[in-house]
């Protein structure tokens, strides 16, 4: 690949990249499908492209896809979900309770993307006073993969509602990788630019940034 004469890209690019993003949806409802494996495996290489402290590239990706593991980490889900649901009360409680919060019994991939928190690659730059940092890049890389999936006309779903310990000794990861999420990924039932909590009143999109200045 060879770099641009010029750094500006043009305005339909910049109005096509900013669709992009508004239409990037935390998708819960999939369709059964299988995904192409090349379509995949493209979007996963995005993570090659995404910044690391350090150029640690400290993300580790599990394709979850048989049965006994998939049928632990719904389990570990609905468990999650139910405890979660027994922290609201009222109006609340209903709201949440009639949410759909993971697309885990459809979707055709199913991701667990760690963070290795004692990666050497990197040599400890950036990391010795955040060691934070080192998570942070695993988050921008699934931005990066997330948008790709989009581009390509797919979905993903970040499942947090379970239990990282409880899934970390199903997929049996070493102890020194830490939980970024679960993420379920494919042909979503539908397409929207209106966030689905928001749709269901759960909460409402900010209308700006919240910006300060010292």
């Amino acid at each position: 690949m060879t770099l641009r004469k010029s750094d500006e890209f043009s305005e339909g690019f910049r109005s096509e990249l900013d669709l992009l993003m508004r239409l990037r949806r935390d998708v819960r409802r999939f369709r059964t499908d299988p995904i192409d494996e090349a379509v995949l495996m493209r979007c996963l290489d995005s993570f090659q492209l995404a910044p690391s402290v350090g150029l640690s590239e400290p993300w580790r990706v599990v394709r979850v896809q048989s049965e006994t593991a998939r049928a632990a980490a719904l389990a570990n889900f609905e468990q999650a979900n139910s405890d979660a649901l027994a922290g609201y009360t009222g109006a609340q409680s209903n709201r949440y309770a009639n949410l759909k919060l993971s697309g885990m019994r459809d979707a055709p991939e199913q991701l667990a993307i760690y963070c290795d928190e004692r990666t050497i690659k990197g040599h400890g730059l950036g990391a010795g006073t955040m060691p934070e940092m080192r998570r942070y890049s695993v988050v921008a890389a699934v931005t990066l993969f997330w948008l790709s999936l989009r581009a390509e006309g797919l979905g993903l779903g970040w499942v947090s509602i379970l239990d990282p310990d409880r899934l970390n000794r199903d997929l049996n990861v070493p102890d020194n990788w830490r939980l970024i999420g679960y993420f379920c990924v494919g042909h979503p039932e539908q397409r929207a630019i209106t966030p689905e909590l928001e749709q269901k009143g759960w909460e409402k999109r900010r209308g700006s940034v919240p910006l300060e200045t010292r």
